[in-house]
């Protein structure tokens, strides 16, 4: 399954987060995330050389977001960049959590 190649969906509610078994499946799908203790948040770190690098990629984090209709919560610490990704709407994970964190990490395989 190559979610960076897929595209989220637009999520109103009214319909169940994953179930943590699922998460534990996306997870493979999504290296360098990790999953909150009540699998309802992904999350990853980010490391750069200085403050122009980090802010650099949240630039781009932020174009896909936007694409994607789909933000993650973005926390800047100088040259570290800690992302969180969760689906609000629905209180836990959805498919469109991993489709970002995918999306992301082809930046920085890039």
């Amino acid at each position: 399954m190559d979610l960076a190649q897929k595209h989220c969906v637009p999520c109103e509610g009214g319909m169940p987060p994953l179930p943590p078994e699922s998460v534990a499946d996306y997870m493979k799908f999504a290296p360098g995330w990790a999953a909150s203790s009540d699998a309802k948040e992904i999350s990853r770190e980010f490391k750069f050389k200085d403050f122009a690098g980090a802010m650099a990629f949240v630039n781009k984090v932020a174009d896909i977001a936007n694409a994607e209709g789909h933000h993650p919560d973005i926390y800047i610490f100088y040259d570290t960049v800690r992302l969180t990704s969760s689906t609000h709407a629905i209180g836990g994970l959805s498919e469109n959590d991993f489709i970002l964190a995918a999306k992301i990490n082809a930046l920085t395989a890039a």
